[in-house]
């Protein structure tokens, strides 16, 4: 476990350094100068974790199983997060309580995928800033243990991932889970494209996402999950656009693209920019904040100089800066959100979130900037965490 007192004397200079950069940011921001800033907030903090994580030891799917999966000891597996015991049925079957996590329901394999993805892109920030090989070793000893060794390694499925008790043993739902697997990707690739790790190691690892990426893409649930309409749709998008860019699969590259272009966005927003479906919910500013990041995400992975998904606009109007435009107000300053307080997490919202780094670095765009430096950049509440898969802005700096 990570010392609580250096996380919180590592924080306090990032938000110290945030608000010397604050005064100092010029009102248009330029690509060099955003990067610049970015390491002299994350720098030092990042490799303080990240020489923390050089004692870690892997933790997999196959350190723990749950009586109530219908999977095997490889197989990822989780439960709904809104589900609970029927007070008037205790041994039968689960009912919904929307928004409410039941705290009591199995968690251990998404919480080690979680842990996963920070210390990999923790790691691989660290050997991107000092170019020293300790951390891009200890970052394959956890990838190869997730997705190399037999002993360990995780089923490239999600064929049990939020099972309801006593209805399901899998939903297409569940997919959702995977998209923390996004900071895993974008760290195999700057580590295999850099030179952190060997072409023969990264293959390994990249055939494994291949055939999780198939899956996710051709069975019932993937194709399901795809067909959301709301922001498991997007996050589906996400998660199969990081694997298709890491194994340079151009046929879903071109679906994703194709289908943020022409299904999400158009169907997904409406033309003040929100999110129509999310507001609906009842956490409509955190699902409003995921949905948001989801898209500037998607936007990120698969933007090219020839096609700008940051730049991309619906005939009536739609596109991510307008989504951005809408919501950045009630980020700034939630005091003014014009909907219902959101029935679990209120205070700890907002923190980091990406589509205020990739708007910033889009649109020139110094608010953006000076906001996500201000907000908390390490968040600790695990509902936040699991709701922000994206924490790590230097892996993402440099192609």
């Amino acid at each position: 476990m990570i010392n609580k007192y250096l996380l919180e004397k590592k924080m306090s200079f990032v938000f110290s350094v945030a608000v010397f950069i604050f005064a100092l940011l010029p009102l248009n921001l330029q690509a060099q100068e955003l990067i610049d800033l970015i390491i002299k907030a994350f720098k030092e903090t990042e490799i303080a974790r990240a020489k923390i994580y050089l004692n870690s030891t892997p933790v997999n799917v196959t350190d723990a199983h749950c009586e109530r999966s219908a999977g095997g000891l490889h197989d990822f597996y989780s439960e709904g997060d809104y589900w609970w015991p029927n007070p008037e049925n205790p041994g039968g079957a689960y009912q919904q309580r929307d928004g409410q996590t039941n705290p009591n329901n199995f968690t251990s394999h998404r919480h080690a995928m979680i842990r996963l993805s920070e210390i990999t892109a923790t790691l691989t920030s660290a050997w991107l800033l000092t170019n020293e090989n300790v951390y891009a070793d200890k970052a394959l000893e956890h990838l190869n243990a997730w997705f190399v060794d037999t002993k360990t390694n995780m089923n490239p499925n999600m064929l049990y991932a939020q099972a309801i008790s006593g209805k399901v043993t899998g939903r297409s739902i569940g997919l959702i889970d995977a998209y923390h697997f996004v900071e895993v990707t974008r760290s195999v690739k700057v580590l295999s494209d850099k030179g952190g790790i060997s072409p023969e190691q990264s293959d390994k690892i990249k055939t494994w996402f291949s055939e999780f990426l198939t899956w996710m893409t051709t069975h019932e649930y993937g194709i399901l999950e795809m067909n959301s309409k709301n922001n498991h749709g997007t996050s589906w998008a996400a998660t199969a656009a990081s694997m298709a860019v890491l194994t340079d699969n151009e046929e879903i590259k071109k679906l994703c693209i194709d289908r943020f272009k022409n299904i999400l966005l158009p169907n997904q927003m409406a033309t003040d920019g929100s999110f129509p479906l999310e507001l609906k919910r009842t956490k409509p500013y955190g699902y409003s904040l995921f949905n948001i990041d989801a898209f500037f995400n998607v936007a990120q992975i698969l933007s090219t100089p020839e096609d700008n998904l940051f730049e991309y606009e619906t005939k009536d109007g739609k596109s991510l800066k307008k989504g951005l435009e809408y919501i950045y107000p009630y980020i700034e300053d939630k005091t003014i959100w014009p909907f219902a307080k959101d029935v679990y997490i209120w205070n700890e919202w907002p923190v980091c979130h990406p589509s205020l780094l990739f708007g910033a670095a889009a649109y020139n765009n110094s608010n953006y900037l000076n906001t996500y430096l201000e907000l908390p950049a390490y968040p600790i509440h695990s509902e936040v965490v699991r709701n922000l898969p994206v924490r790590h802005p230097i892996i993402w700096l440099f192609d």
